[in-house]
């Protein structure tokens, strides 16, 4: 498809072009398995020297076209599906980082991905430095070491909406010869393309604003095609010599800028399994069609709530990008300029104790653990997603224990302002 498309053009149209007679809307084939007429064909697939289907583990069309419209909408050169957002983040750096290699991590990012850099991965051997994204060139570049292999962050931070100041962090990492996984869920490539400020591989938890519904839980990876394995050949061997799983097969040589999403699938979703179901590539699919409207209203909505919370005497605190006096703001409007996505950060004024009184006095406003669909929806992250975390993990991660996340969705904001206001009156009055 047309790379010069609008964002808004590729939300409807990328990743699924049907013939004639076929099914205008992507179709779902909820088949584990595929026919073939000999054994030399099925060969050639197992090998990786042909193109097609023969297990759903693998591959899946209905999966394929979704990766391939999230793709499109990135403007990278290969992606893939996964099971959750969870898995995509693991998926993406497990494949190029294995026992006794070390890899960057940001502070400020999701708590379940901190717990996985944190304390999943280094039982498997893979050392972690975590740093203030906004921390100096010399505090990064003591960070890094020879068995380093790469830099992670998040474009804007749940739940603290920090953004990441991409080209800064790019070019720290190719300085260092390692390539900058972002994790872009809250943008999504509506309001945020990584790969045009230096970022090398996305991630996803298209379980958030990509499904738009909250009816399935995904996760996609997609590769720029930007970095050069070869060029750091050593350092990335995994790539660039001898698969001897596929009979010597070496990815770089045999599929270009493919090699790391290739890799990604014929290896580790082949090992691991985290594969996507049909069914929730089709619902997936059809998320994406409206994403490029919903973010718009998304975004628009949280502005109007954003500023009303600024303003409130019983509010001791708001974080939301386009607010003029965030500290965020100037990059925002660089990196955000549409608008960053309908997440805030706020704070009571008062103890945890009215907190809860005032989130259990909410009508319209629902406690849930999602985040970023059609609902408006909230939660306390030191208490509920990031619970797991120290007093000091918190602090490090820029979390105020008495921060509250509020997700604005697709209903009129001016009842969603409505209902704060008179819960935080109930909560006065308790």
């Amino acid at each position: 498809m047309n790379k010069n498309l609008h964002i808004d053009t590729l939300c409807v149209q990328a990743g699924y072009n049907p013939g004639k007679g076929e099914p205008r809307q992507v179709p779902i084939i909820q088949s584990t398995t595929f026919k073939y007429e000999t054994s030399e064909q099925m060969g050639r697939l197992f090998d990786l020297e042909e193109n097609g289907y023969f297990y759903t583990r693998l591959q899946n069309p209905t999966n394929d076209h979704a990766a391939a419209q999230i793709t499109a909408m990135e403007g990278g050169v290969a992606g893939m599906l996964t099971s959750s957002g969870q898995a995509a983040n693991f998926f993406a750096i497990f494949n190029i980082c294995q026992a006794g290699d070390h890899m960057i991590s940001t502070t400020s990012i999701y708590g379940g991905t901190y717990n996985l850099i944190g304390v999943t991965l280094p039982k498997m051997g893979i050392e972690v430095t975590f740093i203030d994204q906004d921390a100096s060139d010399e505090e990064w570049a003591k960070a890094f070491k020879t068995n380093t292999k790469l830099v992670f962050g998040e474009t804007l931070s749940n739940p603290n909406v920090r953004i990441l100041d991409i080209e800064r962090i790019a070019g720290i990492a190719h300085a260092h010869g390692v390539p900058l996984i972002v994790d872009n869920t809250f943008p999504t490539p509506v309001n945020c393309r990584p790969f045009e400020f230096g970022a090398d591989i996305v991630t996803h938890s298209t379980t958030k604003y990509m499904d738009g519904q909250g009816v399935q839980v995904g996760g996609a990876i997609v590769d720029s095609g930007n970095f050069d394995w070869e060029q750091y050949h050593d350092k990335y061997t995994c790539l660039t010599e001898p698969d001897e799983s596929y009979h010597g097969l070496i990815y770089t040589q045999a599929f270009g800028k493919a090699a790391y999403i290739t890799k990604a699938t014929s290896q580790l979703m082949r090992d691991l399994g985290s594969i996507q179901s049909p069914q929730n590539a089709f619902y997936l699919h059809l998320g994406l069609q409206t994403l490029h409207v919903r973010m718009k209203r998304h975004t628009e909505s949280a502005l109007k709530v954003a500023q009303y919370l600024e303003q409130n005497p019983d509010i001791a605190w708001v974080r939301f990008p386009e607010l003029e006096n965030d500290p965020e703001h100037a990059r925002q409007q660089k990196y955000l300029p549409n608008g960053s996505c309908g997440v805030m950060a706020f704070a009571v004024k008062g103890d945890r104790t009215f907190a809860n009184k005032f989130m259990d006095s909410l009508q319209l406003v629902t406690i849930e653990t999602h985040v970023a669909d059609c609902h408006t929806c909230i939660l306390h992250p030191a208490a509920h997603t990031h619970r797991q975390l120290s007093e000091a993990d918190l602090l490090a991660a820029g979390i105020d224990p008495n921060l509250i996340r509020l997700s604005i969705g697709l209903e009129d904001p001016q009842d969603l302002i409505n209902d704060i206001a008179n819960a935080l009156e109930q909560a006065k009055n308790r």
